[in-house]
């Protein structure tokens, strides 16, 4: 990242803002603010020609108000400690807003994945765990990590078996870590779950008429043009239930390149277009931009960054056309830049709040592995059971007769990806509810982000004068 960017500054910043808000003990807020714990390690590995080389790598945990702390581990040539304090304190927040009982915690090892081998990775992976299980920077009760940019669903589960070879025979081990593979201990939903969290978000952000009418928008997301920026995990299940709730995506930037199609785009061949030339630009139908970025500053009506930190800034601020930004990724808008955006009168839904959705569905795992039984295994059969009841005593009392296929439908029960999201979009519509209120109440005075975290301070004020540390 660029050197004059210091992203616990930038979050720091908006803490502060929020923090006028709330009244509590400034030294109580000074608490709040701080990072608890930052622990950096080195360790050499081999390569698979037998070189040896040394990773660097680090976990923050910011708050213990709640235990376990949580929060993701990114591989990235940009990890640092500054970077991984300044999420885990997003994750904080994060938690908290969205009512999930954990503090907030970050990780990360300094590589660039496409420099590795999936052995080397392998090798890389379970040797940080190691380090962070020597000093209890993991465990269910302790510090709970899950996937972020650079892993997924498969380092997770390297995460899982070394701290069960490490565990001995503890009962609850497989909560170690979430965003595991389903056929080991993770739970349905997950791999999706922050993108759509952004979408249930984005559409709240869109119902509200006193927000939209503003902007010169109807509410809803069917006639709503979208760019999004990064189509990794997050970006594209954004685009994808942005799509379903019937947006039109029109842009896109990549590494690889950035396009644009005032038409639409089809998001399914656009990534088979991608997977076959291993690029997005020369996409049939759109028009290559001069540089990816440029996505960025098109004509839209919501612009969803959903790649790395910083990418708003006060340079390109005053060429942003989007009319709302959804913040997908973590920390894309500096400060600078925030407040340009919003005197050009753009409604941002903060990060804060908008990609919860991950630590959300997580929290569900965590519960599935600690209760050792999967959602709806229990239920499912006795609810079909009564909506076949109901259904047949309708059809008894009436002229209706369902076909085969609509009573199919109407006595499903849920399984577990059914009630993984109806909790998700409960969680994201209740959040949105609660900022918006307090919003509301200081409607000249504050931003979306602002209420977003004064709504996470008083919940985490509350927490602690309910363990009477604070009379």
């Amino acid at each position: 990242m660029p050197a004059e960017f210091h992203f616990v500054e930038e979050v720091n910043k908006a803490f502060d803002a929020a923090a006028a808000f709330v009244d509590a003990s400034p030294d109580l807020l000074a608490q709040i603010r701080r990072c608890n714990s930052l622990y950096y390690i080195s360790f050499p590995f081999k390569r698979d020609d037998d070189r040896i080389d040394v990773a660097h790598s680090w976990r923050a945990e910011h708050s213990h108000h709640r235990q376990p702390t949580k929060g993701g581990i990114r591989y990235s040539q940009h990890v640092s400690g500054d970077e991984v304090m300044a999420l885990a304190a997003l994750m904080t927040y994060k938690c908290a807003i969205v009512d999930v009982p954990f503090g907030g915690a970050k990780g990360g090892i300094r590589i660039s994945t496409r420099d590795y081998s999936p052995a080397e990775l392998e090798r890389i992976t379970r040797r940080y765990t190691y380090e962070l299980w020597k000093k209890n920077f993991i465990g269910p009760g302790l510090d709970v990590p899950a996937p972020d940019y650079g892993t997924g669903a498969r380092e997770m589960a390297w995460i899982a078996d070394t701290y069960m070879g490490l565990c001995g025979a503890e009962l609850n081990a497989l909560a170690c870590v979430t965003g595991k593979p389903v056929t080991q201990g993770g739970i349905r939903g997950r791999n999706e779950a922050t993108g759509r969290g952004v979408a249930y978000g984005i559409r709240e952000a869109c119902e509200i008429p006193d927000d939209m009418t503003p902007l010169g928008l109807s509410t809803g997301l069917g006639d709503k043009r979208f760019v999004v920026q990064g189509l990794g995990n997050v970006g594209y299940h954004a685009a994808k239930y942005l799509i379903e709730c019937g947006a039109t995506l029109v842009g896109v930037a990549e590494l690889s390149g950035g396009i644009s199609a005032p038409d639409g785009i089809d998001l399914g061949e656009l990534i088979d277009h991608w997977k076959a030339t291993g690029t997005i630009t020369d996409f049939p139908g759109s028009t290559n931009l001069e540089r990816a970025n440029d996505a960025l500053e098109l004509e839209c009506d919501i612009l969803v960054p959903a790649a790395l930190e910083n990418q708003l800034k006060a340079e390109n601020a005053p060429r942003i056309k989007a009319k709302i930004i959804g913040e997908a990724a973590n920390g894309p808008t500096s400060a600078a830049a925030e407040a340009i955006l919003r005197q050009n009168g753009v409604h941002i839904v903060p990060d804060v709040y908008l990609n919860a959705g991950g630590v959300t569905v997580s929290y569900f795992e965590w519960l599935k592995n600690l209760a050792h039984v999967r959602f709806g295994r229990m239920e499912k059969r006795f609810d079909q059971s009564a909506h076949r009841r109901l259904l047949q005593a309708v059809e008894a009392h009436s002229e209706t007769k369902f076909s085969t296929a609509e009573f199919a439908v109407a006595a499903r029960g849920a399984d577990e990806e059914d009630l993984v999201n109806s909790g998700l979009e409960e969680t994201m519509v209740l959040a949105y509810e609660q900022i918006r209120v307090i919003q509301e109440r200081h409607r000249d005075e504050m931003s979306l982000r602002t209420a977003a975290i004064v709504c996470a301070v008083q919940k985490i004020v509350g927490t602690y004068e309910e363990m009477g540390i604070f009379p």
